[in-house]
């Protein structure tokens, strides 16, 4: 066999051997992920899904753990990891730790959070079950962190809303409240004009006349504005007092998720560090657990 033959077989020999080291390497992970499952041991399910998350928050390792790409072998499968294995145990711990949460698998391994157990309670949010982390909608989250801001000012989150609508509400029942004084009004005005168009005036003084009636047109016609806003005044009235209930009643369920925030954990600021350090906090209670190999 000449060089150029050893060395096309040497090549071949190299690349049978990365191949083979390749395909073991991935079979050794399914494997290893399957073994996982079926001893309900989660931590090294969470490890599996994600080394190098898992080796820097939880195995501390001074050296960063490079990324192999395995774990994509499974994408396709986490739905029925959330599903059948992972969610039962990260929901059990949620339950304790997070009270006030409940959760609805809308879609197979996708969970809705929803923030109470009351009537009108809030969907806040989403579980990553796989990535054991929150994803609270923004304007729901933005509503709560508002409303603790508001609590130091003795304000609830639509207070100012509300007296804004209630300040409109006065100005329309005082249109209505005052029809009788327009009409007088109204007569005195058209008196002034009926007096305006019957006076004798000479050339010089036509002028001041003409913006004499001009006045007594405008105010007229700001009064006709007037009895035309106090005719649909009271079904104003009726639609903001609609909103104002309908906002009390979310301020309601907002102070309900603040006093359930509280009894848990004082106060939003640790509520918030608490969800910032969930992943780290659940994995490390499962060290601490019968099932979990002392080699983790």
């Amino acid at each position: 066999m000449d060089n150029q033959g050893q060395v096309t077989e040497n090549n071949a020999n190299q690349s049978d051997v990365q191949l083979n080291g390749e395909i073991s390497q991935k079979i050794e992970y399914l494997t290893t992920l399957q073994t996982a499952i079926a001893d309900k041991h989660d931590l090294k399910a969470y490890e599996l899904l994600d080394t190098t998350r898992f080796g820097k928050l939880i195995k501390k390792t001074r050296t960063s753990t490079r990324p192999t790409g395995l774990e994509k072998l499974v994408d396709d499968l986490h739905p029925e990891l959330s599903h059948y294995y992972l969610s039962h145990h990260l929901i059990d711990y949620l339950g304790k730790t997070y009270p006030f949460f409940y959760y609805d698998e809308y879609k197979l391994g996708e969970f809705q959070i929803f923030f109470g157990n009351w009537w009108n309670r809030r969907q806040f949010g989403t579980l990553d079950v796989l990535n054991i982390a929150f994803k609270f909608d923004e304007d729901e989250f933005d509503k709560l962190k508002t409303g603790f801001e508001l609590e130091t000012e003795n304000k609830r989150y639509n207070s100012s809303r509300i007296e804004e609508i209630s300040a409109s509400n006065t100005d329309l029942q005082k249109l209505i409240d005052d029809q009788t004084n327009r009409d007088q009004r109204k007569e005195q005005l058209r008196a002034q004009l009926k007096e305006n168009g019957q006076k004798s005036t000479l050339p010089w003084d036509s002028g001041k006349v003409k913006d004499e009636r001009q006045v007594i047109i405008d105010q007229l016609s700001t009064l006709a504005d007037e009895d035309e806003a106090a005719l649909d005044a009271n079904n104003t009235i009726k639609e903001n007092d609609e909103q104002i209930l309908a906002l009390s009643k979310e301020d309601t369920i907002i102070n309900y998720e603040m006093q359930s925030i509280k009894k848990t954990f004082e106060d939003f600021s640790r509520f918030n560090q608490r969800n910032q350090s969930l992943y780290t906090d659940y994995l490390n209670s499962l060290v601490g657990e019968a099932r979990v190999n002392a080699d983790d």
